[in-house]
């Protein structure tokens, strides 16, 4: 599956949220969204992203950019992870991993020497009209936040 890039249209997301309700790209046209992919809840990466996030979701919604998160992880466990860690964020259930597989992010990986699928931890900027406006692929954790709102407040 390829990947979309700077200057594409963002492929549609329909995904139900922590809480339940469902989420689409298009509730959001007119505004800013990063959307970022993360491999697991309350994994030590995962969280300190979730956390960066939600520290800074103020500065990005004085941008007009929404936040939200994606993994393969169910409704019932983003409820659990937003509850023990206060998060301000949306986080997306992909439990059929269609959306990560739109997104390119559902990649063979490997650890100790095994290979298995999983999410590739990535990040989208979509303008206000829906286009892709930059990608981080392979994020490492310290620093990812900031470096996306220097490029939302770019745009």
């Amino acid at each position: 599956m390829t990947q979309p890039a700077v200057g594409d249209k963002a492929p549609a997301i329909n995904l139900p949220r922590d809480g339940g309700e469902m989420v689409t790209l298009s509730d959001f046209a007119g505004k800013k969204v990063v959307l970022y992919f993360y491999p697991k809840d309350d994994t030590p990466g995962c969280t300190k992203e979730a956390i960066g996030f939600t520290e800074s979701v103020a500065a990005f919604a004085d941008l007009d950019c929404v936040i939200l998160g994606v993994s393969k992880d169910s409704v019932k466990k983003h409820d659990k992870f937003v509850a023990k860690h206060d998060l301000k964020i949306a986080l997306l259930s992909d439990e059929d991993g269609d959306v990560c597989e739109r997104y390119g992010t559902w990649v063979e990986k490997s650890m100790y020497g095994k290979t298995y699928m999983g999410i590739e931890r990535a990040t989208y900027l979509i303008d206000e009209g829906g286009n892709i406006a930059q990608v981080w692929r392979k994020v490492r954790v310290p620093g990812h936040v900031d470096a996306v709102l220097d490029a939302v407040r770019a745009l």
